[in-house]
């Protein structure tokens, strides 16, 4: 899998991760969860690392900690609640839960209460308990006040939402994000999954040939990975067929943004 650097860590992240909500919400014993194993075994196969979770999903902290163990990753969650003591406990909770004695990213889910956890966030990678930090968002009404702390605050990571029916974040965020040397995971590259649905039934177009695609997902996700700035797209799933097939568009040729120019999908 193609690989993109982190500006301010050097390190390299391969470009297709996998989100965890909702398809890692289930508890052992379901149909569900017996399917994961096969999901973080697709994704590691391919030469994925990334797993994105959050305290907001559920069980999938517990479940992909449980599923991990210490097999090599690089595991991403998120603080989301308000107050400084409230914020701390919740992330040593997330580190537990997920096995983790240092976390590779923590981010500051919708930039709830950002600046008691920044200062938080930045006390603990000094003290190398999370080796980078960031910001997420993932509706185009916050994008104002995500650009504001972009401005302000030296950040590792920027986690925000663009596809290809959702290309509101390349007008300024992507583009900041460049220019401050801040690496960005993509999250909804599928439109929140509308686009997939819309898809299911149309043929591939020919020119799905000449980027290397073999799915409608690759297609999406080699939109997602054509920006300049993105480093990486979490899409989330629980099926590990699915993973196999979003993994694929990390190989291949990648297009110009220039392509999608006179592209239409549905």
């Amino acid at each position: 899998m193609d690989q993109r650097r982190i500006p301010t860590s050097g390190e390299s992240l391969p470009v297709i991760g996998c989100g965890t909500y909702i398809g890692f919400d289930h508890a052992p014993g379901s149909p569900e969860y017996a399917r994961l194993p096969g999901v973080l075994d697709a994704l590691f196969a391919a030469g994925g690392s990334v797993l994105d979770s959050s305290p907001m999903y559920g069980r999938a902290e517990a479940t992909t900690g449980e599923l991990l163990g210490q097999r090599p990753a690089f595991v991403a969650t998120k603080v989301w609640t308000s107050g400084r003591d409230a914020g701390i406990r919740q992330m040593e909770t997330s580190m537990r839960l997920l096995g983790r004695p240092r976390i590779d990213l923590m981010q500051i889910h919708n930039l709830v209460d950002w600046r008691t956890h920044l200062a938080t966030l930045r006390r603990w990678k000094d003290q190398g308990r999370v080796r980078h930090i960031g910001v997420t968002h993932y509706t185009s009404s916050a994008y104002g006040e995500v650009e504001a702390v972009l401005r302000a605050e030296p950040l590792d990571f920027l986690q925000i939402n663009y596809a290809f029916d959702d290309r509101d974040a390349a007008a300024r965020l992507l583009p900041l994000a460049a220019d401050r040397g801040v690496a960005v995971l993509v999250n909804r590259p599928f439109g929140g999954g509308g686009l997939l649905r819309r898809t299911r039934d149309l043929p591939l177009p020919g020119w799905a040939a000449e980027i290397g695609a073999s799915s409608w997902a690759q297609v999406l996700l080699k939109f997602v990975l054509s920006h300049p700035a993105v480093t990486c797209a979490i899409p989330g799933t629980g099926r590990p067929e699915h993973m196999v097939d979003n993994a694929a568009a990390g190989r291949g040729p990648l297009p110009s943004p220039a392509f999608w120019a006179d592209k239409a999908i549905g």
